[in-house]
Parts: C-alpha cells; sequence; structure tokens
C-alpha cells in the first residue's frame, strides 16, 4: 500500500471537516473559555477502549498545557457515564466520544470517514484545536479585566466579539491544513519504514508474539490507543496481543518512587518482552530518557523495536535507538501527536495488508 493511498482520504476528510466547522468549533472555544472562567470543568467519557485513549489524552492536554505560558485547565476522565452523573456540575463542559464523532457542551461533530481511523484522528485533531484556541478567549478576558479600573467603562474600547471569532476560525483553519500537510510528510517519508516493521511485526504476531507500546503524557495516550488497536481492532482484523506499559499508575507509581522515573518502562520491558516481541515507542521528542532506556532493554532482550518520533527525531533517530523510526518533522506537539496517530494507525493497517 503506497503512501499517496494511505494519505489520501485522510486530507482529503480533513479539509473537508474543518472547513464546513471551523465557525463552529471558534464559537464553542468562546463558549468553553466562558465556562472556564465561571469555574468549570471539562469531563471527558467515552465507551470503547478507543475511546477512552481520547478521554485520557484530552484530560492531560488541558491539566498539562504543553504551549509555555499557558495556563492549566481543570480537566477529568470519567469512568463510565455513571461516575460523571455523579461528580458533574452545572457549569462543567461534557465531551462524550463516540463511534464516528464526539458531543462538546451538547455540540455533534462527525467526522466525514467512513474509516474508524481517519474519524479518530480527525476528532483528536479537533480536541488539540479547542484546547489550543480556548486560551485565545481566556487570555482575551484576563487581558480586558487587568486593564479594566472602576472608570474603565469612559474610556476602553468596546470588546470586537466578532472579529476575535473571525481570528478564531481562521487560526482553525490554519492548523487543519498544518496538520493536513504534517500527515503527508509522515506518511510519504515514513512509508518504507512502515512497511518494513509492518511486516516484521506481523511474523513476530503471527508466532504468538505480543506488542508493547509505550509513552509520557499524551503520547502515553496515543500508546494506549494503538494498543487497543491492535487488542479491539475495526474492519473484522484478528485482535492481536499488545501490552500498554503506560496502562497501571501502580506499577508506575512504584518504580518512579523507589527506583526512578527513567527506569518505569525499562523494568516492565524486562518483565514482559522476549526475543519474540516487539516494543512500539512514542516520543514526541525523541529524547525522552525512560523511552530510550526501553528501547536498550528491548534490545537486549531481542525484541523488535519501532518508534515514531517528532522533532528532527531526536537522539533515537540520530544514533539508531530503534529498528525502524518514522520522524514527524515539526516541533508543535499537537501536530506531532496527530500525525503519529495516522503512522501508528497505518502500522495496523500495514500489518493485516
Amino acid at each position: 500500500m503506497s503512501a499517496t493511498v494511505l494519505a489520501a482520504g485522510r486530507t482529503e476528510a480533513n479539509a473537508r471537516f474543518f472547513e464546513a466547522e471551523a465557525g463552529r468549533i471558534a464559537e464553542l472555544c468562546r463558549r468553553m473559555a466562558d465556562r472556564f472562567a465561571a469555574g468549570g470543568r471539562l469531563l471527558a467519557v467515552g465507551d470503547t477502549a478507543a475511546a477512552r485513549s481520547d478521554v485520557r489524552h484530552v484530560a492531560v492536554e488541558f491539566v498539562h498545557p504543553v504551549i509555555v505560558g499557558k495556563r492549566a485547565l481543570p480537566a477529568l476522565g470519567m469512568a463510565d457515564e455513571a461516575q460523571l452523573a455523579l461528580l458533574a456540575r452545572p457549569q462543567d463542559i461534557v465531551m462524550r466520544f463516540a463511534a464516528g464523532g464526539i458531543d462538546v457542551d451538547g455540540e455533534r461533530f462527525d467526522a466525514p470517514s467512513d474509516d474508524p481511523f481517519v474519524r479518530q484522528e480527525l476528532v483528536e485533531t479537533l480536541y488539540h484545536v479547542l484546547w489550543e484556541l480556548v486560551h485565545v478567549f481566556l487570555d482575551h478576558q484576563s487581558a480586558v479585566a487587568r486593564d479594566s479600573g472602576a472608570a474603565s467603562f469612559l474610556y476602553a474600547a468596546p470588546v470586537d466579539h466578532d472579529a476575535v471569532l473571525a481570528d478564531v476560525r481562521a487560526s482553525v483553519l490554519m492548523k487543519a491544513e498544518e496538520i493536513g500537510a504534517l500527515r503527508e510528510q509522515t506518511l510519504a517519508e515514513g512509508a518504507g519504514e512502515l512497511r518494513a516493521a509492518a511486516a516484521a511485526l506481523r511474523e513476530r504476531l503471527d508466532a504468538g508474539g505480543t506488542l508493547l507500546a509505550l509513552g509520557n503524557g499524551g503520547s502515553a495516550t496515543d500508546a494506549m490507543d494503538a494498543v487497543a488497536d491492535f487488542r479491539e481492532p475495526p474492519h473484522g482484523w484478528p485482535a492481536r496481543r499488545a501490552i500498554d506499559l503506560a496502562e497501571d499508575p501502580s506499577i508506575l507509581t512504584a518504580i518512579a518512587n523507589d527506583v526512578g522515573v527513567e527506569a518505569i518502562f525499562l523494568r516492565q520491558v524486562i518483565a514482559y518482552g522476549g526475543p519474540g516481541d516487539a516494543l512500539l515507542a512514542l516520543s514526541t521528542s525523541g529524547g525522552s530518557g525512560n523511552v530510550i532506556a526501553a528501547l536498550a532493554q528491548a534490545r537486549r532482550r531481542g525484541l523488535l523495536t519501532i518508534a515514531l518520533v517528532g522533532y528532527d527525531g531526536g537522539r533515537i533517530a540520530e544514533e539508531g535507538l530503534a529498528d525502524h523510526v518514522v520522524v514527524t518533522r515539526s516541533q508543535h506537539i499537537p501536530r506531532i501527536q496527530e500525525a503519529q496517530a495516522s503512522a501508528y494507525h497505518a502500522l495496523r493497517e500495514l500489518v493485516e495488508a
């Protein structure tokens, strides 16, 4: 399967979706900013394994912003609708992930594709864009409050809300164009590596091997999604053995506390990995110490190693620390993660091709 084929449906669906929805997305960002300013929280919920990876992803992005200078915003991933009903407050924003799309504060967005992987990629871009652009309205509110004094109403110019909405709509389209191009770059440059990695991975899985997957932060939730795609695949594909090494907080915190953060994945590779297995590592920087340590241990134990990395590939690409390395050439973390989702979805598809 060619890189052109892998990218074509994604590029068209991405452009069509965001062109149609940019205005609604901008208005939703404004409403979300108002809710956050009033003390609301973002509560996310989903009912499938893949949807729950998005639940965790959106929560970590809002709580731990990767854009320097942006405030942390309260967000929680809900286990199910019962927990949501128990914890929700009237001012909260509810985000529901479901097959084919996402519902945010009563606004439904359906991704225009029959491919569940493409739908998930568009939804991931959507919630990243919401997270990025809600800050435009929050920053605007802060600036107005900061400039206001007892008599400010006598002198301050009226706020042009329509102009702010127009700017945000334009930014939505700009970000959509950026990710469309980055997906194409990732899949085109990485096509050979993805095909070779898929063939090697298929051989190990067919022989009874297991795929281990890992990452930090948002990349941990992408590893969670990749594992869900192998365990509970679409299209009638066979379920494949896969383990998410970022899944169990008791294991992660025990190792981090007693040994150190750099060992949180390494120790699990020792526990679960062997010569017939494989490791999928996701890193936006290509230089995370615990990811590098896990890759090194995996090689010592004879695992097949696959790495999806951002920026210029970091140490992982420069030093050839994985058998197969796919580089997403960007320094913008949300866009890197979105393009990496396309890469591991393509990998999953190629395993069954």
